[in-house]
């Protein structure tokens, strides 16, 4: 199942992280992941939230530019090893994994990987042919 990530481009400055998590706060939003790219100019936040419509309501409610798009979640086991099984199925398949991280705490002693990949047919079937299952929004606890 496709999960709905959005990505706020920020400028490179002091304050906006606690911003922008402050405003989602204040809101009731919760995040479920996050992880930060930046260069020197811009960043860019990759959020996955327990509320999307209303992340992206305030998101449009305070000038933040932002994008939505589609990304996909594994299950891997959180032991030596776990994230190493997946990524070798994916490399044998072939499939490109644009970027990766992580998202926060655990279910059933599993850690959850999220992955924007070119082609999500293929990383689906790489997925499965590996052991493992792509997660869905009520395994994250998202709306």
């Amino acid at each position: 199942m496709k999960i709905h990530q959005i990505s706020v481009f920020l400028e490179n400055r002091t304050g906006q992280l606690a911003e922008i998590t402050g405003l989602l706060a204040e809101n009731g939003i919760d995040l479920r992941a996050i992880n930060v790219a930046e260069t020197s100019d811009y960043g860019v936040i990759r959020l996955i939230t327990d509320d999307e419509n209303a992340a992206c309501e305030v998101l449009n409610k305070n000038g933040f530019i932002y994008s939505i798009s589609d990304v996909q979640t594994v299950g891997v086991p959180d032991k030596p090893g776990g994230l190493s099984v997946l990524l070798k199925a994916l490399a044998d398949a072939d499939i490109d994994i644009l970027y990766m991280y992580s998202i926060f705490g655990r279910k059933d002693g599993r850690a959850s990987m999220v992955f924007r990949v070119a082609d999500q047919a293929a990383f689906e079937a790489a997925v499965e042919s590996s052991g493992l299952n792509c997660s869905d929004g009520e395994d994250l606890g998202l709306e």
